[in-house]
């Protein structure tokens, strides 16, 4: 077995701090944590870019305004690409993401809505151009 000395005094002396007495000191510094002075403070540095980059469709949205502009889609794809850019330079990251989602969204539509109503036509100009029975010149 090991045993090791354990030293209790029943009367300490003077000047000299018993066992119990250290132990006891050593609680109430956990319990109360420990002094103000000696507390080793950790801080956190989180860098954050300046520039976010954030796309505003201003190029895309004025090609649907000049080339294909179907119900003013592009038109109204372009003015909120320029709200977009605005609030980008203003700093109002959030309410720029919000307006180029949505010009990028109109876009989206506008392009969709032009090639059908391209391919629509062209299969319109084949049939009229062609030799059809039903169709006098």
């Amino acid at each position: 077995m090991n045993q090791a000395p354990h030293t209790v005094l029943m009367y300490p002396k003077a000047g000299r701090t018993t066992h119990y007495e250290k132990l006891q000191e050593e609680h109430e510094v956990a319990v109360l944590g420990a002094p103000q002075g000696s507390a080793h403070m950790t801080t956190t540095v989180i860098n954050m870019p300046r520039d976010i980059s954030v796309p505003d469709h201003v190029v895309w949205s004025l090609f649907n305004t000049l080339f294909m502009n179907f119900c003013c889609l592009g038109f109204i794809a372009f003015a909120y690409s320029v709200k977009s850019r605005d609030r980008k330079m203003v700093g109002d990251i959030t309410g720029a993401q919000a307006f180029a989602s949505t010009a990028k969204c109109l876009n989206i539509w506008a392009l969709i809505f032009n090639i059908i109503l391209t391919i629509g036509a062209i299969v319109i100009l084949i049939i009229l151009s062609s030799d059809c029975p039903g169709f006098h010149r």
